[in-house]
């Protein structure tokens, strides 16, 4: 498509398009050429928005200062709040600072919900703080499967704006997650080996093998012989998409190219 020509007719490449090649295949970024010109662009505008990535991340061993005296050195908050606030040198978000503009910083936060809630759950705060942190439920005492909690923040999110995906989420983790049955404190391992909720009778696994997410994202490969070169191979994902991404690179302009 002459992308000039699409600008102007409202035709504009497609959000979705996929480039394929030997056992994979890679979704585009947001590129210029997918934006429509003239009555169109507001409408494609808008649907864009409502699939914007939602990530959360948790630090679940706690950070230096993540503490009263470290909210008074303002090392995870700052000290004006509204738009115009200042990092100090030694905050934990200064690294953030380039990008001030877009951020939205939440202090004063708190899980009070992995609190304990009667006498047998004191000592049990840190085992149940992973499940409170999108869930903000009390989960269930339990060592047993009948493991109880909430719908988790990501999984609401998923359930609205994802489901035109084929991965409307993905469960990552660092953690060994090799634990099961019950852990400490008479908690189920499944309330520390997973943040994401499906149904509060539903945790999501975690994946914490980067070759299982590489396959989940780009797929496995259509034959054995595939997967096997997939294997053997240490090239880049793009030298997959070789031939598909020349052929679309000959439609682009400039900046969409690099």
């Amino acid at each position: 498509m002459d992308l000039s020509t699409g600008f102007l007719s409202g035709r504009a490449l497609p959000r979705r398009t996929f480039l394929q090649g030997m056992g994979a295949s890679v979704a585009l970024p947001f590129l210029d050429a997918m934006v429509p010109a003239g009555r169109f662009a507001n409408r494609f505008t808008d649907a864009a928005v409502g699939n914007t990535p939602f990530i959360a991340i948790e630090e679940v061993h706690g950070l230096a200062g993540c503490n009263a005296w470290g909210a008074t050195q303002f090392l995870y908050a700052p000290e004006k709040v509204g738009k115009n606030f200042e990092m100090v040198p030694a905050s934990a978000l200064k690294s953030l600072e380039p990008y001030q503009d877009y951020l939205t910083i939440i202090s004063n936060t708190d899980t009070r919900m992995a609190e304990p809630f009667d006498t047998p759950e004191i000592g049990g705060d840190h085992f149940r703080s992973s499940t409170v942190f999108l869930t903000h439920s009390h989960p269930k005492q339990t060592q047993g499967s009948d493991v109880y909690s909430g719908v988790s923040m990501d999984q609401l999110y998923a359930q609205k704006f994802g489901q035109d995906t084929p991965l409307p989420s993905l469960q990552l983790t660092i953690e060994p997650i090799d634990q099961s049955g019950g852990c400490s404190y008479n908690y189920a391992c499944a309330y520390m080996d997973t943040l994401s909720w499906a149904a509060p009778d539903r945790p999501l696994p975690m994946i914490r093998d980067p070759r299982i997410v590489f396959e989940t994202m780009f797929g496995a490969g259509v034959t054995a012989e595939d997967r096997a070169a997939r294997l053997r191979t240490r090239r880049s994902l793009l030298d997959w998409i070789t031939g598909d991404l020349a052929s679309l690179s000959k439609t682009l302009e400039a900046g969409d190219q690099a």
